[in-house]
């Protein structure tokens, strides 16, 4: 899982490209939770909480750019 930190060194594209793969393994997984158990099923909430971080930093950005 990356840190803030890590999301913040990347672009805009690489982050909104990372967001469609992670949206797409979180589907994967659904898909597969439903027809067994998960390995780790911790492992979802882990996702949509990267996914969140990653939206939460491309949000500041926007403000940052209207701000100034």
């Amino acid at each position: 899982m990356l840190t803030a930190e890590d999301i913040r060194e990347m672009g805009d594209e690489e982050i909104e490209e990372r967001i469609v793969e992670l949206r797409e393994e979180l589907f994967r997984l659904r898909f597969r939770s439903a027809m067994m158990q998960l390995e780790n099923p911790q492992l979802p909430k882990q996702i949509r909480r990267e996914i969140a971080r990653m939206k939460t930093i491309l949000r500041e950005r926007e403000l940052e750019e209207a701000q100034g």
